[in-house]
């Protein structure tokens, strides 16, 4: 790849790195601010992920479409400046009619690792798009791996920078770290033509994609806003020490993408997803039976590791398999889909954590994973369709 493309990559990744950081800090914090500094139960934590999803959700359509119509470089500043804006709404005010918003704007879900995007997550489509512009097919999983790999990297730096500060104060640091990779933005140079709005020509192929991405959303919504809160609520367990497990666990995460392109070599596509989202599967259906701090913070620690491994794999085929021009709605669509399914399983997991049903949405979890690694095979386990063949 030429030097300029290199350089576009480079000042992508730096504005990846910022806001992972911040994305990890707010992600500790933000539980701890809801349920232990002003007070409130789980059920008004998942209330407030429930509509941060949406939100998500809403707004990563908007900006799938406003990339191919209006413009990749506009839109990927356009909804990179969100996060440091929700994260300062935070700061400068402790109402629970501000935090709402707030948590909106920054996409505060957390049904995504911190290598996956959880925070931020509106950010994620039009993201993927320009890395895909810049790069081609034969390299596309190598920079999906390792951009997925710095997410996680630096978020769970920032989970372990959360202990520097205050709970109050980690917004604010949020704010201004986040903020620190937009201007840069203005200076990428982002090849590709301009869609226009219509009729899809791979929208079979982008159809499958959304109903796995549904079922991946759901499981994820019961799950993973309430893993910190199932330590909290169940173990007692103190922000300090809780922000080391996460350092971990991110980390642990990061490394695993690494290995995405060596799995993708290995096994391929659908055989790699099988494979390690079966074992994460598996480790999150015993993880709340066992109630032995020990056993249960190692599943914590290796579980999400398991799970994001084939993420940029799935990422790359889906670029791989859908037209050049649709390819930011078509990333758009598939969050929607994903998180507007995760944010009926956040509220339902709130509720149920709220009664004390602390063990039933790991239990779901599982029935849903089975569902969604059978319709990966039935979908793409023959043959491969290429981007226009419908």
């Amino acid at each position: 790849m030429k030097n300029p493309a290199q350089r576009d990559i480079y000042m992508l990744g730096f504005s990846r790195v910022m806001r992972s950081i911040a994305a990890g800090m707010i992600n500790l914090a933000f539980p701890y601010y809801i349920l232990q500094n002003l007070h409130y139960g789980a059920f008004v934590l998942g209330a407030i992920y429930v509509a941060a999803t949406v939100a998500t959700a809403g707004l990563g359509l908007l900006t799938g479409i406003m990339t191919d119509v209006w413009g990749k470089r506009e839109t990927l500043v356009l909804a990179n400046a969100l996060l440091p804006i929700s994260a300062l709404m935070i700061y400068l005010s402790s109402n629970l009619w501000m935090i709402i918003p707030a948590a909106m704007l920054g996409g505060y879900s957390a049904t995504g690792s911190l290598a996956g995007g959880g925070i931020g997550g509106a950010v994620q489509p039009i993201q993927s798009a320009v890395l895909a512009s810049l790069t081609t097919g034969e390299v596309r999983t190598k920079y999906f791996s390792f951009f997925t790999f710095l997410a996680g990297a630096t978020g769970a730096l920032g989970a372990l920078l959360a202990k520097l500060f205050t709970v109050q104060e980690i917004f604010l640091w949020s704010a201004i770290i986040s903020a620190i990779g937009v201007p840069g933005l203005w200076l990428l140079r982002v090849p590709g033509v301009k869609g226009k709005m219509g009729r899809l020509k791979t929208k079979t192929t982008i159809g499958k994609f959304t109903l796995t991405g549904m079922l991946n959303g759901l499981s994820q919504g019961l799950i993973m806003p309430f893993l910190i809160p199932f330590f909290v609520l169940v173990y007692h367990i103190p922000k300090s020490q809780m922000s080391e497990y996460a350092f971990a666990s991110g980390l642990l995460g990061s490394f695993a993408i690494l290995t995405a392109p060596r799995l993708e070599r290995h096994f391929g596509f659908v055989k790699s997803i099988v494979v390690s989202r079966g074992l994460g599967t598996v480790l999150m259906v015993i993880f709340p039976i066992i109630r032995w701090l020990p056993l249960s913070v190692i599943i914590y620690l290796i579980t999400p590791a398991l799970r994001i491994a084939a993420l940029p794999i799935q990422q790359s085929e889906l670029t791989k398999r859908v037209a050049h021009e649709e390819m930011g709605r078509a990333l758009g669509i598939n969050q929607v889909a994903r998180l507007a399914a995760s944010s009926s399983g956040t509220g339902l997991s709130g509720y149920l954590m709220e009664t004390s049903f602390f063990e039933l949405p790991f239990f779901i979890y599982g029935a849903l994973m089975i569902a969604n690694l059978y319709l990966y095979i039935r979908f793409f386990g023959e043959r491969r369709e290429e981007a226009g063949e419908e």
